[in-house]
């Protein structure tokens, strides 16, 4: 077999372990993202409370999987999950067709960790600095373009001339520009 190889697996998760489930789930996803070729997993359930978990997973090539099928941590990852999931069924998948088939399900998740966002006092600081300025030159335009307008509609004008620019433009400048900062580890 050449190309990408896609893992189909039925399992049955007795469902007061679902947090654990998910947590096992998380675990074999950071493990396997380790070896060479893994190309992402995901799982799906049939509906809300079922028992069959459907869960996939996807390698570059039949070598990778092997690599990663034979690994002394996916034996351990396994293992750890004996009296929460039997397997009931498993499929090789070559080509796309195991990636992108219609999932039947109302409840799929991408077990990839979402990053953390900054603390809110970095992206209180990278709204400050790009608001400042921004209302700082709104306020100086209005003072000669509508000094004589009534102030709510004199501040919803300039709002909403602020707030696309602030959104479109502004914010992901700045956040581009500090990204690094903004995502900095934190410090235990």
């Amino acid at each position: 077999m050449t190309g990408p190889v896609t893992v189909s697996i039925t399992r049955h998760v007795d469902p007061s372990q679902e947090a654990q489930m998910l947590a096992w789930l998380r675990a074999g996803t950071e493990l396997a993202e380790r070896f060479d070729g893994f190309l992402g997993s995901g799982w799906v359930r049939p509906e809300e409370g079922s028992t069959d978990w459907h869960m996939l997973y996807r390698f570059a090539s039949q070598a990778n999987l092997e690599s990663w099928e034979l690994s002394a941590q996916r034996r351990w990852w396994l293992d750890s999950a004996q009296g929460i999931v039997d397997e009931s069924s498993r499929e090789h998948r070559t080509g796309i067709e195991g990636w992108f088939d219609e999932p039947s399900s109302v409840d799929v998740q991408d077990l990839r960790p979402s990053p953390r966002p900054p603390p809110r006092w970095k992206q209180m600081c990278a709204i400050f600095l790009v608001f400042f300025p921004l209302s700082a030159a709104a306020n100086y335009l209005a003072k000669d373009f509508a000094a004589d307008w009534w102030l709510p509609v004199r501040v919803l004008v300039t709002v909403a001339v602020m707030t696309p620019i602030m959104t479109y433009l502004a914010l992901p400048w700045i956040t581009a520009l500090l990204r690094p900062w903004l995502n900095a580890p934190r410090k235990a």
